[in-house]
């Protein structure tokens, strides 16, 4: 786990999951393009080495193994679940070290979109929100929902991605939708399996908007109001 302060207090965390075969840094590289007012905790999850058997058993980052494709099918619960027991760790971790958690947000990148997605869900505590960049949600029928139908979701979704489908991202937002939860929102960009500057953007205000929402929500409630 790597963290990156501001140089004020921080209103809100946002812990980033990187994607298959890569590391924290990209998500560092990722966070440093946002345009927020707000100062933020950034927290960075590094996967650990796996073996990945649809590229031929090569050990790489990775939160979960992907057996065959379409990867949306062939995926592995158990690397799933242990990645989750990671992320309900460093949310706990957060709380411990002062925040609510609504002022915690999961953000991922493929892959690691997919792990903050199922985590999300699954999660007990009522989070700020999740980000999904070319991702999806894995496993639905071993979901748990535990989190309210409130929970902001965005979705970011490169319309020439040939890594993690357009179609497959589409579906999952359909999913949750049919689900009742009811703060989605899904844009379609211009790319393949990246992120844009318009992507950037509007993950931005997206994101300002929900802080500054939950963030005045935490100090009414600590103020008795």
């Amino acid at each position: 786990m790597y963290i990156k302060e501001p140089s004020e207090k921080a209103q809100a965390v946002v812990i980033w999951l990187h994607g298959l075969g890569s590391n924290y840094q990209d998500m560092e590289s990722l966070s440093a393009n946002l345009m927020l007012p707000e100062p933020l905790r950034h927290v960075y999850l590094q996967a650990p080495h796996r073996p990945i058997t649809i590229n031929n058993g090569i050990e790489m980052p990775a939160w979960y193994d992907i057996m065959g494709t379409p990867l949306m099918i062939h995926q592995e619960l158990k690397g799933i679940l242990e990645s989750c027991q990671m992320v309900e760790k460093t949310i706990d971790s957060q709380i411990n070290a002062g925040f609510a958690s609504e002022q915690i947000y999961l953000a991922g990148f493929s892959q690691g979109a997919a792990v903050a997605l199922f985590s999300a869900i699954c999660c007990e505590k009522r989070l700020g929100g999740v980000i999904s960049l070319s991702g999806y949600l894995p496993c639905v029928d071993e979901l748990t929902f535990k989190q309210p139908t409130t929970l902001p979701i965005f979705f970011g979704v490169g319309l020439h991605d040939n890594v993690v489908l357009p179609k497959w991202s589409h579906i999952s937002f359909q999913f949750l939708k049919k689900q009742a939860y009811n703060e989605l929102i899904s844009r379609d960009y211009n790319m393949a399996h990246s992120v844009c500057a318009e992507e950037v953007k509007d993950l931005s205000k997206w994101l300002s908007e929900r802080i500054q929402i939950n963030f005045q929500r935490v100090l009414m409630l600590s103020e008795g109001l």
